[in-house]
């Protein structure tokens, strides 16, 4: 089966769409979906100029939404017309899948991060020739093939256009403050970035009842709506020490948690200095950057702690509904920061969110759909 995708065809290029494309076979616990939307997170920012590497063409996006077209004969959850939210695979079967980890899945690189299918075959082929995927799903086309795990059903009467960055970006932020800090109501919590996954940091820790929410970034327009969404003191930190200012905000303590969204060095090294003593930084960002850590003083000393979290410690299946359901209920406005784009205008809105004009970008692959049908 042809179908259109963006692909990359080296380290650095931009994204060329291409109707060439030949999409796999489907396996008994496939789903064929007909994409509606995707969004652009920065992962895929960081495998197209090569901070991180999968190989080279490839075929990226992990944050699609779309309708199930077909299904394979060992499907049980799905039928076709299913709407979805597409996430990434776990196998199921390992021992940390069988605790309840899928984020911590031991073939967790294999199957999402490899370039082929789980089964080690390609998802798409050019002429003949492989092109590796993302998340054995690569949503930056217009059909797929995904295996069952990767989909999560929601409501048809939702709107498929705004859902399909819960399957990582915002996932991703609240898992990591729901699922792994899990601070408790009245504890205090700083984020620095507010792009989409600072966002659903913030708006979780608001939901989990922090008294100080404090957003951290250079960018005064995304202060303003982190203020909208909910947080109680925003701090440029192109204007100030924003150390100094989260110790004034919380009477000299500083913050029991903190989570950084940016990557950079400096900014999660303050991310450590800006914590009570006790308290817990979780770095989610893709980087190559490493920090400077004072073992003694900070780690021992202070008992301060830093964690990394993969995608919210999530399991998607349970996670995305949750979201929806903090959506519905006015707590977690996480479309106020998308922006919509058609799918040929994908490098305008890739360098839309390089240049942080927009904090998430949506591409509206199917033009034709019509939410709540």
């Amino acid at each position: 089966m042809k179908i259109k995708a963006a692909v990359v065809d080296e380290k650095g290029a931009d994204f060329k769409i291409r109707d060439d494309i030949e999409l796999a076979p489907m396996g008994p616990d496939d789903l064929q979906v007909h994409m509606v939307a995707t969004g652009i997170c920065h992962s895929d920012e960081a495998l197209r100029i090569g901070d991180a590497v999968i190989g080279y063409p490839i075929v990226l996006g992990h944050e699609g939404s779309g309708i199930v077209e077909k299904v394979g004969p060992e499907v049980t959850q799905f039928k076709p017309g299913d709407h979805v939210v597409l996430s990434f695979y776990a196998c199921g079967n390992c021992k940390n899948c069988l605790k309840g980890i899928p984020t911590q899945c031991l073939n967790y690189a294999h199957n999402n991060l490899s370039g082929t299918r789980p089964d080690g075959s390609a998802h798409f082929t050019e002429n003949g020739k492989s092109v590796a995927d993302m998340f054995d799903q690569s949503s930056f086309t217009t059909t797929t093939v995904v295996r069952e795990r990767n989909a999560v059903k929601v409501d048809q009467d939702l709107d498929l256009r705004k859902l399909g960055p819960l399957g990582c970006g915002y996932v991703t932020g609240s898992g990591t403050v729901l699922n792994t800090l899990k601070p408790k109501p009245g504890d205090t919590i700083a984020v620095t970035g507010t792009g989409a996954v600072g966002l659903a940091a913030m708006m979780a820790g608001k939901i989990s009842g922090c008294t100080k929410v404090i957003a951290i970034d250079i960018v005064d327009s995304r202060l303003d709506l982190a203020k909208e969404l909910g947080a109680t003191d925003v701090i440029n930190s192109k204007n100030e020490d924003p150390v100094a200012a989260v110790k004034k905000l919380t009477g000299g303590y500083g913050v029991d948690w903190a989570v950084d969204t940016t990557g950079v060095k400096a900014i999660m090294e303050d991310t450590i200095q800006m914590l009570a003593q006790g308290g817990t930084t979780a770095t989610i960002a893709v980087t190559p950057h490493h920090i400077d850590v004072d073992t003694w003083n900070d780690l021992c000393v202070n008992d301060k702690k830093i964690v990394g979290v993969n995608m919210g410690d999530s399991i998607p299946q349970i996670d995305v509904p949750r979201l929806i359901e903090f959506y519905k209920q006015g707590m977690f406005d996480f479309d106020k920061t998308e922006k919509f784009y058609k799918f040929d205008q994908i490098n305008e809105a890739n360098a839309d969110s390089r240049s942080d004009k927009t904090i998430k970008p949506v591409l509206v692959i199917d033009e034709d759909y019509v939410p709540g049908k």
